[in-house]
């Protein structure tokens, strides 16, 4: 882009942004709109008056922000309520691609066990097939829950499942391919997993048991993924931005909703460390169970997020 068509398609906004505003809201985003322009300007105009008037503005609102500076009490609040599901919300594609390869590689998973046995024990190996249907000709089919101290795998579980996260999100520095390896690794897992249970006529008990704690350990993941895949979309398609900067950029954002993760990661493996051995717990307990950490999913990272850009968008107009 040439600077001057740079200059006219932003010289309204940042004639705006000099006119004061009480909102810190408001504030923030000027700031942030400014930095990446002035990013931008140093990379394409170095030394340019542009960048010179984009810097003097940043300044002033760097000033604004800095020189009073109190830290608000309810910062932590904001963080959950306002600040992260605006991040998830700008980043709704990326989520669904990481949901819908799940699926599909979790059906390809059932349908690969469904027409080959033997497919079953190469994915989930011969000794835990072995354990599993010895655990249903004895009568207790989910017994590899059972096969700890509810403490010890409860802080098992957490540790791995938050590890796992981790790395199916820092993979999205290979340009996502190793993110999408993580979310295919687990997908056909989960889907074999299944059907050997289906397989035993135990399909509908297995969801009630497993998903007590998979509900949210395997939604978890898939946004892990997600995140992995906006780091590794920044790299691949960095559009204005060098791919240092739309790098950083995603990294800020993506990084946040990790962090939302952990808290998640923590409740799944309290369920799976204290709960789910206890298959005999009452049908509507574990439906209520299923119901609440589903709804609660689709809510915080689907629904809430849409209904508050929306009225985000409805404020600035």
């Amino acid at each position: 882009m040439r600077e001057g068509q740079f200059i006219k398609r932003n010289l309204e906004r940042w004639e705006n942004y000099q006119e004061p505003t009480e909102d810190p809201d408001e504030v923030a985003k000027r700031f942030t709109y400014l930095v990446d322009d002035l990013s931008y300007a140093k990379t394409f105009y170095p030394g340019s008056n542009t960048v010179r008037y984009i810097n003097s503005i940043a300044a002033k609102i760097y000033l604004s922000i800095y020189r009073n500076k109190k830290e608000k009490s309810n910062r932590l609040i904001t963080f959950w309520t306002q600040e992260l599901p605006l991040v998830v919300r700008r980043h709704h594609r990326s989520l669904l691609l990481a949901l819908v390869l799940f699926l599909v590689f979790v059906g390809i998973g059932v349908f690969s066990a469904y027409n080959d046995q033997t497919f079953v024990r190469a994915v989930l190996g011969d000794s835990y097939v072995n354990m599993t249907e010895q655990n249903i000709a004895d009568g207790k089919p989910f017994g590899v829950y059972a096969s700890e101290t509810e403490l010890a795998m409860f802080l098992r579980i957490a540790f791995n499942n938050i590890s796992v996260a981790f790395m199916c999100y820092v993979m999205g520095l290979t340009g996502g391919l190793i993110t999408m390896y993580f979310l295919f690794k687990n997908g056909l897992m989960v889907g074999v997993f299944e059907y050997m249970f289906f397989h035993h006529h135990l399909g509908f008990k297995s969801v009630l048991v497993i998903f007590t704690h998979g509900t949210l350990e395997l939604s978890s993941i898939v946004i892990a993924g997600g995140a992995g895949l906006i780091l590794g979309n920044s790299l691949l398609f960095p559009k204005t931005y060098t791919r240092m900067q739309s790098l950083l950029m995603a990294a800020k954002d993506s990084i946040k909703i990790i962090i939302s993760l952990v808290p998640l990661f923590i409740v799944a493996a309290f369920f799976e460390g204290f709960v789910t051995r206890h298959t005999e717990i009452p049908v509507p307990l574990s439906l209520l169970i299923l119901l609440l950490t589903g709804s609660f999913m689709v809510w915080y990272y689907i629904i809430y997020p849409i209904r508050l850009s929306k009225q985000a968008d409805q404020n600035e107009h």
